[in-house]
């Protein structure tokens, strides 16, 4: 298809105004491409630099505009979200806020860069408050080593999105903040994942590679040990790290910290301590729901309770045991059953020189160096032209001292500022009167820079004391030690690595922590599973289709209101399945431990729950235990009339969902039979047509085969329920003219119409 961009009716078409015909296709290519780069670059992946999403930057810049420092008053969230939108980021106020949130929140980063003041949210997974009644300012740290060298042109400064500000290019950000603080993002077609480190560790790292830039990922692991989550917990595959950091591609498998506790009547108490990352939010929740679980479907059975008692001073979730349980084997049961111990993905990318790469931890620090270097060349380079800009002022000033007089004189002579000026700067002295020519001779010979000479007619009187000449001598003195330090910074390249690391020391000196996540090399957890005892159960499910379990003992006690409730009865083990029917002609099975063991007036899960079985499209035909349907044979008959004998063992399948048997189009699966239960079968019609034929005339069929016709329907009727009848007969059903007993029905051959009754 061809996309043809013509002229509007009526204009006139000149050499700037042609029909443009493209392929379709190459246009949608190009503008899905623009549109990926636009999500990666400008939106959802960090910038190898300062390791910043442009909603982060933005937020901390518009808050270091704002003046909302770390030592000043906070401000309300929604006043820093409005302006940073309006301004420079506007893309709508949520992810604005839940960028400022994130930066706040402890549990997620090892470097929290705002102050929050208000509920921020929790652990647990616990939303922040609405913007408007939560405050923020800047961290310390964020002020000092994120935003502090702005004002020195380090960075460039961009055009925002309607040109009516200016906006960094990237934060002068003195810490590899990409490791420190981890980065999480889902852009088009990839994804950053980069776990957090320790602060002290990385700068450690960056200095060693100061020191030596040909330092490998082994050498580098000296230093960067591993991650160092903000919630703790274990890191069980360390030897796995090397190939993580040289890749950038890789998996952390972190485990929860627990212990377990004696208690005064001598159980044992598991406590979890620390979580692992990945279950921040509603992974505790979730966790809580699967130790329940376990215990549910008789997993386990010496978990008696479970409790969050977690609180501000931090995690403690306590799982308590049944006396004499194996406390390290249950331990073991949570980590291999729940997300005590998960898995966190990692793919360390970033945008580097403009476009997304996957690094290793090496090449982010070298790209960190690389910037640090580059940010300490501008903003010596800035210092630099200042100090000289003053040295030019100071040197004005001190000759000004010495000729004060002749100065005087010349300000006082002029008619204009502008001819003073013209005479301090070139000695013109034309339109100036002089006391003497000696003075004019003098001034003849003056020749201050326009800065000087600028500096000097502003210069008030009470520089000339005594004391304001020492300091401005001083002043000078120590203008020139600037400069001579500055110009060995930008000359000299250890100079420059000396003051990059003297400011990483003060920073680390500061602001370091101990590492809070440990590093292990663990085998695979192996459980030690105790057999299960196995019992009879009664199996239950109502019309409903909600189900259950309860042991004989309550079935006896109340068998006949459980008879009166429950629509499917019958025993089963423990370790069995049970096997549905249904009228879609499906076979779902199920294993009985699935199914909650409960007490007999406790209600149940839907069948929904515990298998595939759809009660929007099917309903049940037959539910049996599955070890019983095995050994027997069973007669299918669908809505058509269609019917066959099966053999059961057919049905001993390991699937959940299998297909019971085929049905011509629009038919349904209406009746399975147990051949035991039957001599003869009844048809019953929607148009009560009755036909009784021997069971021994449905022949024998495969499960997929669709079967034999057992009664011929006219027009629209069809089979609504077939009735096995025993040798002694003596069923009751509804016909036309009321109830009449089956066995007064005489046999005939299959495939007749039947009879009306």
């Amino acid at each position: 298809m061809a996309l043809c961009l013509a002229l509007k009716e009526g204009q006139i078409m000149d050499d700037s105004d042609r029909i443009l015909r493209t392929e379709f296709s190459e246009v949608m290519q190009k503008s899905y491409i623009d549109y990926a780069m636009s999500v990666i670059i400008s939106r959802a992946i960090p910038d190898v630099r300062d390791g910043l999403k442009p909603v982060q930057r933005r937020t901390l810049y518009d808050m270091h505009e704002l003046g909302i420092r770390y030592d000043k008053p906070f401000r309300k969230s929604a006043r820093i979200v409005g302006d940073t939108m309006g301004k420079y980021h506007p893309h709508g106020d949520s992810s604005i806020y839940e960028a400022l949130v994130v930066m706040a929140q402890d549990f997620k980063k090892s470097l929290p860069l705002v102050d929050g003041h208000g509920n921020f949210g929790s652990i647990e997974g616990d939303g922040a408050a609405a913007m408007r009644y939560t405050e923020a300012r800047l961290k310390k740290i964020t002020q000092e080593a994120f935003l502090s060298d702005l004002d020195k042109d380090v960075v460039d400064f961009i055009p925002n999105f309607d040109e009516t500000e200016k906006e960094p290019e990237v934060l002068p950000v003195k810490i590899p903040n990409l490791l420190v603080n981890g980065a999480e993002g889902i852009a088009v077609g990839m994804v950053t994942s980069i776990p957090p480190h320790n602060l002290s560790e990385v700068i450690d790292a960056v200095k060693a590679y100061m020191k030596n830039p040909d330092i490998n990922t082994v050498q580098m692991m000296e230093y960067i040990k591993g991650p160092d989550f903000p919630t703790g917990g274990i890191v069980t595959n360390r030897d796995e790290l090397l190939q993580l950091y040289s890749t950038g591609v890789g998996k952390i498998k972190i485990r929860g910290r627990a212990e377990i506790e004696k208690g005064k009547n001598g159980k044992l108490s598991i406590v979890v301590t620390e979580i692992p990352y990945t279950m921040i939010g509603a992974g505790i929740g979730k966790f809580l729901n699967d130790v329940y679980h376990l215990v549910e479907t008789r997993v386990t059975s010496d978990i008696t309770d479970i409790s969050n008692q977690s609180s501000k001073e931090g995690i403690r979730i306590v799982i308590e045991l049944k006396k004499g349980a194996d406390a390290g084997n249950i331990l073991n049961l949570l980590y291999k059953k729940t997300r005590l111990e998960d898995t966190f993905g990692v793919n360390m990318l970033s945008v580097c020189d403009g476009k997304p790469e996957t690094l290793g931890i090496v090449p982010i620090i070298r790209h960190h160096v690389k910037f640090q270097y580059e940010l300490a060349t501008r903003k010596y380079n800035t210092l630099l032209a200042k100090e000289l800009d003053k040295k030019e002022v100071q040197e004005g000033l001190i000759k000004a001292c010495d000729v004060i007089d002749l100065i005087i004189e010349i300000l006082r002579g002029s008619k204009t500022v502008k001819e003073a000026k013209e005479c301090l700067m070139t000695g013109e002295t034309a339109n100036i009167k002089f006391k003497s020519e000696e003075s004019k001779r003098d001034a003849a010979k003056l020749c201050f820079t326009e800065r000087q000479a600028t500096a000097i007619l502003e210069m008030r009187l009470s520089k000339l004391v005594g004391l304001e000449i020492e300091a401005l001598i001083k002043e000078h003195d120590e203008t020139l030690k600037n400069i001579a330090g500055y110009e060995d910074i930008l000359s000299n390249r250890g100079s420059m690595a000396k003051v990059i690391i003297r400011e990483l020391n003060a920073c680390q000196k500061e602001y370091g922590q101990p590492r809070r996540t440990g590093l292990e090399q663990l085998s695979e957890i192996v459980i030690e599973e105790k057999p299960i005892e196995e019992m009879d159960v009664c199996f239950l499910m109502d019309r409903f289709g909600y189900t259950k379990v309860i042991d004989m003992a309550s079935y006896e006690r109340n068998r006949e209101t459980v008879e009166s409730e429950n629509r499917f009865i019958f025993t089963v083990k423990n370790t069995g399945r049970v096997g549905v029917f249904t009228t879609a002609g499906n076979l779902h099975i199920i294993k009985v431990s699935d199914i909650p063991f409960t007490k007999f007036r406790d209600k149940g899960k839907p069948i929904d729950n515990v298998s595939r079985y759809d009660s929007a499209v099917e309903s049940f035909v037959y539910v049996g235990n599955l070890e019983e349907i095995i050994v027997r044979q069973f007669i299918f008959t669908s809505s058509d009339g269609m019917s066959k004998r099966v053999e059961g063992a057919e049905f001993d399948l390991k699937n959940r969902m299998n297909k019971a048997t085929r049905l011509n189009e629009g038919a349904s699966l209406v009746s399975v039979i147990d051949v035991n239960e039957a001599e003869s079968l009844v048809y019953a019609t929607k148009n009560n047509m009755f036909l009784r034929v021997d069971a021994g005339d449905i022949p024998e069929k495969k499960k997929t085969a669709v079967g034999v016709k057992g009664i011929t329907l006219s027009g629209n009727d069809e089979v609504r329920e077939v009735y096995p009848l025993p040798a002694e007969g003596g069923r009751i059903a509804e016909g036309s003219k009321g109830e009449f007993d089956l066995s007064s029905l005489r046999v005939l051959g299959r495939a007749s119409k039947g009879v009306k009754r």
